[in-house]
């Protein structure tokens, strides 16, 4: 198991640090070194990036630490980092992973990770990979709909719009994209801010439309057209004609 790694200080030679120390440990992958909180929530709120572990000092101008995990809706694994030791009981109010007090050592900083990695490990299973069902609470009932006839989700304000095959209308839930990702297999992706859409119900992509059938057409949006065109690198043939 790989863990996704971010590393947050605002100063240099402790960043310098924490990135050192991530490069040696084998199972973290380190994906991104940030000199602010602000620069680390912009890759925390991003859809196309996935973040399994951060460890992030605490005490940083504008935005600290403890503010960033905190404004997270769903923050990643977290070890705090500080040379204040008053702050180590709201870190653990956040449920950070661990806590490393400065100066601290590789050993400590592997005895962090080697934490979360088990952490990771022992989580309960989501229901993304196998399942192929789910059940969808409408009204007063809940309603089981099979993945692979569920074509596209919209986002319809504090609803979503369920669109399955063989159904004459949508299936209305009050939810949210974050609730319903999790439960979704790999075939599902998301391609606007409105948008989840199952790529195996797809007819056509063109012109920066998802064509679903010959009367429905789905935007894709600027933010989400790297994660469309890594998709179709990887189940499509063909190069594109000069």
């Amino acid at each position: 198991m790989k863990l996704r790694t971010i590393v947050v200080d605002d100063e240099p030679i402790a960043l310098e640090k924490l990135s050192a120390y991530a490069r040696k440990v084998p199972f973290l992958e380190l994906i991104g070194a940030y000199s602010s909180a602000c620069e680390a929530m912009a890759v925390l709120t991003s859809p196309e990036i996935t973040v399994d572990l951060m460890f992030t000092d605490i005490n940083m101008p504008d935005l600290s630490g403890l503010d960033l995990i905190s404004t997270l809706p769903s923050p990643p694994m977290v070890v705090f980092t500080t040379a204040h030791a008053q702050y180590a009981v709201e870190s653990y109010r956040l449920a950070a992973i661990d806590y490393l007090l400065k100066p601290y050592s590789f050993a400590d900083f592997q005895r962090a990770a080697s934490r979360a990695l088990e952490h990771a490990a022992n989580a309960p299973r989501t229901a993304t990979a196998t399942d192929k069902s789910l059940f969808v609470k409408v009204d007063y009932r809940y309603v089981r709909v099979a993945l692979e006839r569920l074509r596209y989700i919209k986002g319809y304000g504090e609803y979503l719009q369920l669109y399955v095959e063989g159904n004459a209308s949508p299936l209305l839930t009050l939810s949210s994209f974050a609730a319903i990702s999790d439960r979704l297999s790999a075939s599902f992706l998301q391609v606007h801010r409105s948008y989840i859409v199952n790529m195996d119900c797809v007819e056509q992509i063109s012109r920066g439309r998802i064509i679903m059938d010959a009367d429905t057409y789905i935007p894709v949006g600027d933010s989400y057209k790297t994660a469309l065109q890594q998709w179709l690198r990887d189940h499509s043939v063909g190069t594109q004609q000069k």
